[in-house]
Order: C-alpha cells, then sequence, then structure tokens
C-alpha cells in the first residue's frame, strides 16, 4: 500500500539523532558561515547517487558553492537565489547520514543543520523493537559522532511531498499548455461544484476546441493521479 494511503492509521516510531561533525558539507558550511540549511528533498539517482535538496538562508547563496567544492564527493549547484538565501541541489557520490538511514528503511522528514548543529528526524513504519534497536546501532555503529537525541511513538507517517517537491514533479511532467488550460479552468470555477462555468467557455477564453480542451484537462489530471499514487505519469 502507498504511502498515502496508510498515514492515517499506520503506527510509527520517530527517531532524533543530533549530529555536529564538520566533516558532513551541510554542517560544516552551516557552521562556517553560520547559516541554516534545510533538506527539501532527497532523491535517489542511480547507483548509490542521491540528489539532496536544501534551503539555505542566512548567507550569501555564492559562499556556500566555494565551501562545498572543497568537497571532493559532493557536486552543488545553485537553483535559485535571494537575498542571502538559496536553494541547492547537492550530487552526492559517497555516503551521508541522511541517505543512510533512508537505506536502513527508514523515512528521513527532517534533516538541517543551524550554525554548525545537526539534527535528522527519521520515521520508521510499522517496528518491531528488535528492528528498531538494530537500526540504532547501525546507524551509530557508522557514524559514532552522532547521538540519539530521542525517540518518540506517533500514530501517523508525516507527509512525504513537500509543496515545493510537488510542484517540481508537476513541472516536470506537465506541459506549458497544460498548466496554463488547468490553471485557466480552475481560476474559472470549472473544478467548483456546481460549476460556475463550461468546458467550452474556458476552451472559447483559451483560444482553442472543445475537444482540445478535454484532451489537454484529462491528460493533464492523468499525470497528477500518476503523482499522487506513485506510479509513471
Amino acid at each position: 500500500m502507498s504511502e498515502s494511503l496508510s498515514t492515517a492509521s499506520t503506527p510509527v516510531l520517530e527517531l532524533e539523532f543530533t549530529i555536529s561533525d564538520p566533516e558532513y558539507p551541510f554542517v560544516a558550511a552551516s557552521k562556517a558561515e553560520q547559516c541554516r540549511f534545510d533538506l527539501v528533498e532527497m532523491i535517489p539517482r542511480c547507483e548509490g547517487e542521491y540528489a539532496e535538496f536544501f534551503d539555505v538562508t542566512g548567507t550569501d547563496p555564492h559562499r556556500i558553492l566555494d565551501l562545498v567544492d572543497t568537497h571532493e564527493t559532493v557536486t552543488a549547484r545553485l537553483l535559485q537565489e535571494a537575498d542571502r538565501e538559496g536553494l541547492f541541489e547537492f550530487d552526492l557520490t559517497d555516503e551521508c547520514p541522511a541517505v543512510s538511514l533512508a537505506e536502513l528503511g527508514t523515512l528521513p522528514r527532517t534533516v538541517r543543520s543551524v550554525n554548525g548543529e545537526g539534527v535528522i528526524v527519521t520515521e520508521l513504519p510499522s517496528p518491531s523493537m528488535d528492528e528498531s534497536t538494530a537500526i540504532v546501532d547501525a546507524f551509530l555503529s557508522e557514524y559514532p559522532e552522532a547521538e540519539l537525541d530521542s525517540k518518540r511513538e506517533k500514530n501517523h507517517l508525516t507527509p512525504l511531498f513537500s509543496s515545493w517537491a510537488f510542484n517540481q514533479v508537476l513541472h516536470e511532467h506537465l506541459t506549458d499548455r497544460q498548466q496554463t488550460v488547468l490553471r485557466t479552468a480552475f481560476e474559472a470555477g470549472y473544478y467548483e461544484w456546481p460549476r460556475e462555468c463550461t468546458g467550452k467557455e474556458i476552451a472559447e477564453e483559451l483560444g482553442i476546441s472543445s475537444a482540445t480542451f478535454s484532451q489537454h484537462v484529462h491528460a493533464a489530471e492523468r499525470k497528477i493521479m500518476a503523482v499522487m499514487f506513485n506510479e509513471q505519469p
């Protein structure tokens, strides 16, 4: 069963670890710049590689690029920037604490570092006592500088997709035309009940035929459903 359908009733163990070893780029850079790193999304690539997307606040984003360049196993890209803030993609070719926890079967939910003090919060669905103990022992054996700060039971999983990640997936799979048609339909009240306008009216506004409007809407809706239910759009 997909996570989105099971969050309401799945018992969950939440583990919180602290880590301050400057060997890890997000810890070292946050200490050097006295800034904050927050993981937005972690995506597996191929052959053990992962992409981690961090929102960094409190410093010049270009200084982070210079600092991360000193770590041979990490490649950084600045995706968006603002005043003392940036969104980064870090491609990892070596293990990192969050990746190790994911490969141990847990679901990392929070990864942040503030002024050199790192925190990782991860969740383990339906754990047995032996399983949770084995995971904690394995992680601390691999990262002896880390500490288990707390262990809490919860009634449900934290939602997997951040709004940013969901939007990124939609922008990747929906064409510009499909996005325009969906937004126009939504803003016109097409998805209200009762509908505030018809597909024909929206098609006329967009200068397309009713059949073309229906084609775009159904194709876009199919892709959104595929993302929601963990299928290939």
